[in-house]
């Protein structure tokens, strides 16, 4: 099986379904990860912290592209844990992807599915909070409407500190991956991004992550497990 998994940010890969990539590099499967946006320039100060001005000068701007790079390389040391054969990162502005037109991020999808011509894409629920995770699913299902490029499964994930958090809506998961075995290969792809991780109780934390792979495995019947929403399954 060709997978690639479609993320706003690097991280949420992780986050979202760390456990079920090594399952399929474990399996055998081709895994592609490809992250959209920087991660990085909306907080717009340095030291991967947030801040409320759009001021910059250059050496704040020079800071920052050193701290994307920074991030890339998590990521990339992320990816060897979970044995993830390819990543691809594109330049989307952080938290701000709703910004650009649609069909110039539709292209981008567009693109790596012909190039890697998957059979299951994974992707952000549409539902969370995080406009770029939105923006994102919008992207790849119009990207992946059934005429041309013919993708038969789309599958949505949560990311813990986005999804739970847009409460009128409910991430309501109905296909499940059982992590057991995984779990401390996330764990510690987690880990590899050092600037992202935080203290119990924020949601990216190893406490919360452990809790909510408990809490699926607890709904599946397992010990732990990953949760999905199926988007479009064709056969």
């Amino acid at each position: 099986m060709k997978v690639i998994v479609f993320v706003a940010h690097p991280d949420d890969e992780v986050l979202g379904m760390g456990g079920t990539i090594l399952k399929h590099s474990q399996k055998g499967d081709f895994v592609k990860v490809v992250y959209l946006a920087t991660g990085i320039t909306s907080r717009r100060s340095t030291n991967f912290q947030n801040s409320v001005s759009y001021e910059q000068n250059e050496n704040k701007i020079n800071e920052m592209q050193k701290e994307i790079k920074d991030l890339r390389k998590n990521a990339k040391k992320s990816c060897d844990i979970l044995k993830v054969k390819d990543s691809k990162f594109y330049d989307f502005p952080d938290n701000e992807m709703d910004s650009v037109p649609l069909l110039k991020i539709i292209k981008v999808i567009e693109k790596e599915i012909k190039e890697t011509k998957p059979d299951r894409i994974y992707t952000h629920h549409f539902h969370d909070l995080n406009i770029d995770h939105r923006t994102v699913f919008n992207a790849v299902l119009t990207a992946t409407r059934p005429m041309g490029l013919n993708v038969k499964e789309i599958i949505s994930f949560e990311v813990p500190s986005s999804t739970e958090w847009n409460y009128p809506v409910q991430f309501n998961p109905n296909y499940f991956v059982e992590i057991k075995s995984q779990l401390s290969a996330k764990i510690k792809a987690m880990e590899a991004y050092k600037n992202e991780i935080r203290d119990f109780p924020h949601p990216r934390s190893v406490e919360n992550l452990k809790n909510v792979s408990e809490r699926w495995g607890a709904v599946s019947g397992n010990k732990a497990a990953e949760a999905f929403e199926i988007i479009r399954k064709i056969e």
